[in-house]
């Protein structure tokens, strides 16, 4: 039998080091959400004995902002495909005039800093009405998740073999059928990639959920936790169970769809 080689052993361990390092933020999260309330730092470094009262009042507390920032992240992440899948279809496959200027000012987009569109938005919503409402977060946070996703799903679709799209034309299936039965179903990885990167910038958005709101109507769970660590800086065991709840949702769908992801980013690598 031939020994395990040990040339790579010094670089798999320097990898755990490095790993148990940029994790163990994470794991003080969750250990300092199942502490008692009071000073942390004075916690034990394992929770034998869990207090999930700080999850109880996480939930009171922040129930409300959590349920917004699913809401607006749903919402944009539905927006972005809506508008994005389309876009991509047309830039990829049907080619119409224009089609490198319009993918390069997509490309523009992604250059703006945030703040310069989250001040242009807050004219133009002060304006229509649209300041503190679910509404007005979802149309922003599209700005960030329709740009990205049109150029992940237009990449993808580009690797459409022509050969199935040209056997649907003949037989008799229009452009808008072609896209709905063949393109998409084919592009599921770009799509479900395009559509959890959306979610996660809706849900971490930060910027746009501080300017656009100057009431306490719509409060996703970014402003929550930045309200609640200076308002409770005496219950951290509330806060880090804020910022675990917060966490989960993308987490599990990172998880989920990790093998979509793989594969999506993967395949709108390659143009």
């Amino acid at each position: 039998m031939k020994r395990t080689p040990t040339r790579g052993r010094p670089y798999t361990i320097a990898g755990i080091v490095l790993l148990a390092l940029m994790l163990f933020p994470v794991y003080w999260m969750v250990n300092a959400s199942l502490q008692p309330a009071g000073d942390v730092l004075r916690g034990a470094w394992f929770p034998l004995h869990p207090d999930f009262s700080g999850y109880a009042t996480a939930v009171h507390d922040q129930g409300r902002a959590l349920a917004t920032s699913l809401v607006v992240a749903l919402g944009s992440t539905v927006l972005s495909l809506a508008l994005a899948a389309p876009a991509a279809y047309a830039l990829a496959l049907l080619r119409p005039r224009g089609a490198t200027p319009v993918l390069f000012g997509i490309l523009v987009t992604q250059m703006v800093p945030g703040i310069v569109v989250a001040n242009a938005l807050y004219g133009a919503y002060n304006d229509l009405g649209l300041l503190n409402s679910h509404l007005g977060l979802v149309l922003a946070d599209s700005t960030a998740g329709v740009p990205f996703s049109t150029i992940i799903l237009r990449s993808s679709m580009q690797g459409v073999p022509r050969e199935i799209i040209e056997a649907a034309r003949v037989d008799g299936a229009g452009r808008l059928r072609v896209f709905r039965s063949v393109v998409l179903p084919l592009s599921t990885n770009a799509l479900v990639t395009a559509g959890l990167f959306s979610f996660l910038f809706a849900w971490s958005d930060f910027l746009f959920a501080l300017t656009l709101n100057t009431t306490e109507t719509v409060r996703p769970i970014t402003l929550g936790i930045y309200d609640y660590v200076g308002a409770h800086s005496n219950q951290w065991n509330a806060i880090m169970a804020t910022a675990v709840l917060a966490a989960l949702p993308a987490a599990a769908l990172l998880v989920v769809a990790q093998r979509h992801v793989r594969a999506g980013i993967t395949s709108g690598a390659v143009d």
